[in-house]
């Protein structure tokens, strides 16, 4: 992003001629409007090769309905579509008749300038279209929640009190900054047990009383409510919106109409709202922006954090993105300094962090009777023991069944990577194959028939399949009598009182426990780190990091018991509780090895038919390296997989040219009317 990067980035415009002017009608005929008469319309039709406007004429009856940013319908090749008016002119460059709005479905003007151009860059940096976007970011037409009359804009007149920001180094400029209105980019690592929702709202509430507005955007429903009492708390019940998909759609229209027309200064969000039309936004924050959650899963998959980055670039905004951990995304906006760290000093750090222990798992359970029994390591089984001794609940936090197997030195567990390119190893023939296969690269596909391990030398490989077997069960026949609670996908809980109790999560699911839990055993760590992922050891950190940081101080007794051995670097950055030094490092090496972020990638999936035949039609960029393509799927017989996929990756200046050359591709795939269907994301979250 750079400031000379346009908000509307259309093409340049032809010539343009007036509108006919059309001689006088006969009965029954329609007019077009005296005054601009032609519509410039964004038709809802799902081809990439229509990805324009198309103009239409203006029946004089249309013409105090048919305002920019309307709802209307007309007619295209032959059928009645919906589509959304940007703007009226006087001219057009149609050289032919132009045919008339055929209504307009709602006066209500959804779509405005400033999301229309939002709506532009977000499709043209991920190489989708716009419509695409707009259909994320417009939620369906209720008629009865239109019909409400709009309320008067709530304001906010008196600012917080901002003395808690004053615990992080910078965080007491970046308040001022809001204050006085004035733009600041800043990454935001919560101190242990630092009431988080608190702080966000305060940092809305000062962007409010300085007369403009805050959009803040969490992973889930349980984050919005705690966030959302909160701001309700510092600003008024008036002055805040909650957005989410699971409130209803006349709910959900009445309320985002609420934020369209002004009435509301603070929004909070889910996923969806990061398109949510605030008013002279101040303020946008995304907390968290590691979590998956914050991917959207349609086209054209837009994240969070990069669609908050771009509003706050054009709309000259603040922006904070905020968590107990740091993403390597995050940290490459701190190294290009685009966004500054507030970052709590070291005595405050040692007055909130607990105490973490590391373990090495296999030894502690060999030698312990009880861990034999409750699959607990000694040292965890004491610390969950004097937690629920000193009448507070232990948090014990176990990985999801089902991960992916991956190929590691059998030596050192390092991950196995492909010489050519540095992608994951795996086996073609999968387990259980009857044929052995040598080891070959999921990216490009090439064998690795003499693996060396770079860390230790090691040629042998070991095959990492770690699985959750640790249930309430077990763990209520090590600890008699103390109450076992679950806590994950069938049910979530949103918080535990202070009492003793074993507290069984999977990651994602913790529940605020009342005055913090005495204890957190985060188990099985190689079933999270050792996961086919490139971000397994930063998701891992991530995951560990928001437990732990539910447990009560070192000064109150709190202890994290780190199921992982202490040379590895997630477990490290556990120790020390330094999750940027993570960053910088995961960074680093990913610069090293040509991975996102320092690098932008494209992945393009279909059948092998088709992706062949994309890359040979498409005009990459001179720098793009493609690797691939590689089967998703077991072949057949005959030796075929149904769907193959292929990876580009070009240099992050080059990221714009990627996705245009990309977008152009499915245009022309599409008005060739071909049947193949190639899905195409840029920055996929999963490359293995």
């Amino acid at each position: 992003m750079t400031s000379s990067d346009a908000l509307w980035d259309l093409p340049a415009a032809a010539p343009k001629r007036a509108a006919a002017k059309r001689p006088p009608s006969r009965k029954g005929q329609q007019k077009p409007a005296e005054k601009d008469p032609v519509a410039r319309i964004v038709v809802d039709v799902p081809l990439a090769h229509l990805d324009r406007t198309f103009d239409y004429q203006v029946p004089d009856k249309l013409d105090a309905d048919a305002v920019p940013g309307c709802r209307v319908r007309v007619r295209f090749a032959g059928q009645l579509v919906d589509g959304f008016l940007v703007e009226r002119a006087s001219t057009t460059e149609h050289k032919g008749r132009l045919a008339f709005l055929e209504r307009v479905t709602s006066p209500e003007p959804v779509l405005s300038p400033t999301l229309y151009g939002l709506a532009r860059r977000v499709a043209d940096h991920y190489g989708g279209t716009l419509m695409d976007v707009l259909r994320l970011a417009i939620p369906p037409r209720h008629a009865k929640a239109e019909s409400e009359p709009a309320r008067e804009r709530a304001e906010v007149t008196e600012a917080p009190s901002a003395q808690a920001w004053q615990r992080y180094q910078f965080g007491g400029s970046f308040t001022e900054a809001l204050r006085a209105a004035r733009q600041a980019h800043a990454v935001w690592q919560a101190l242990p047990g630092e009431d988080w929702p608190a702080r966000l709202a305060e940092l809305a509430a000062l962007a409010a009383a300085s007369g403009r507005g805050a959009l803040l955007v969490v992973p889930d429903h349980r984050d919005l409510t705690r966030v959302h009492d909160a701001c309700v708390r510092v600003a008024g019940e008036d002055a805040v919106v909650a957005l989410s998909a699971d409130t209803g759609p006349a709910e959900r229209y009445r309320r985002w109409l609420a934020v369209s027309r002004g009435s509301v200064p603070i929004v909070v969000g889910t996923r969806a709202a990061m398109f949510a039309p605030v008013a002279d936004p101040g303020l946008f924050v995304v907390w968290d922006d590691g979590d998956d959650l914050h991917v959207d899963p349609h086209m054209p998959y837009p994240q969070v954090r990069d669609v908050l980055a771009l509003r706050a670039h054009a709309q000259g905004a603040s922006f904070v993105a905020g968590g107990f951990a740091r993403t390597a995304e995050a940290q490459l906006l701190v190294e290009t300094r685009w966004a500054h760290p507030i970052v709590g000093s070291r005595d405050e750090l040692r007055k909130a962090a607990p105490r973490v222990t590391p373990v090495g798992e296999d030894f502690d359970v060999a030698r312990d009777e009880a861990a034999r029994v409750a699959r607990l390591p000694s040292v965890a089984f004491e610390a969950a023991r004097q937690s629920l001794s000193a009448g507070a609940p232990v948090l014990v936090q176990v990985p999801r069944r089902g991960y992916v197997p991956a190929l590691a030195c059998g030596q050192c567990r390092t991950p196995a990577h492909c010489r050519r390119c540095a992608g994951p190893l795996g086996l073609p023939g999968g387990a259980g194959a009857d044929v052995a296969h040598a080891p070959s690269c999921r990216w490009c596909g090439t064998p690795e028939a003499h693996f060396r391990c770079p860390a230790c030398g090691s040629a042998r490989l070991r095959a990492v399949v770690v699985g959750a077997k640790r249930t309430a069960e077990e763990l209520g026949r090590a600890f008699p009598g103390v109450p076992v609670r679950t806590s994950g996908a069938r049910e979530v809980l949103a918080s535990v009182p202070g009492r003793p109790a074993l507290v069984v999560s999977t990651p994602g699911a913790e529940p605020v426990a009342e005055g913090g839990y005495g204890a957190a055993l985060l188990l099985d760590g190689w079933a999270l780190l050792g996961r086919q992922d490139l971000r397994a050891a930063e998701e891992t950190l991530r995951r560990w990091m928001a437990a732990a940081a539910l447990v009560r101080p070192s000064s109150a007794g709190g202890r994290v018991v780190v199921g992982a051995e202490a040379p590895l670097a997630p477990v490290q950055a556990m120790v020390r509780w330094d999750p940027a030094w993570h960053a910088e490092r995961e960074l680093a090496e990913r610069r090293e090895l040509g991975f996102p972020p320092a690098v932008r990638m494209a992945s393009v999936e279909g059948t092998p038919e088709a992706v062949a035949a994309l890359l040979a039609e498409t005009e990459l960029p001179p720098s793009a390296e493609v690797l691939g393509p590689v089967p998703l799927t077991e072949p057949d017989e005959e030796g075929r997989s149904e769907r193959e996929r292929a990876l580009i990756r070009v240099p992050r200046g080059d990221g714009r040219a990627l996705a245009s050359c990309l977008a152009a591709a499915q245009a022309a795939r599409a008005a060739r009317k071909e049947t193949a269907a190639v899905r195409i994301q840029l920055d996929p979250l999963a490359l293995i």
